[in-house]
């Protein structure tokens, strides 16, 4: 295991700046169990039903107001300021 660990490191080491946040993003993706979790997770590939769409598309809208209002009202207190 040190072995594989050194050889990582070495590798990590010759890599080019640009990348660098690509190896990172993988490693924390790898370690975190969530991301782990979905990234194992069965796509769903159920038909969406008319009910589950007017669900969707409720939650999106009120995503979206509420998403408004939090920048109106932090473009509003920034003016009154």
């Amino acid at each position: 295991m040190a072995n594989e660990k050194q050889h990582a490191h070495q590798l990590i080491e010759q890599l080019p700046a640009h990348q660098l946040s690509a190896v990172v993003g993988l490693l924390e993706a790898m370690l975190d169990p969530v991301a782990r979790k979905l990234a194992a997770a069965p796509i769903d590939d159920e038909p969406e039903t008319e009910e589950d769409a007017g669900k969707s598309s409720r939650r999106k809208s009120g995503c979206a107001s509420a998403a408004a209002k939090a920048f109106l009202t932090r473009k509003c207190s920034k003016t009154s300021v």
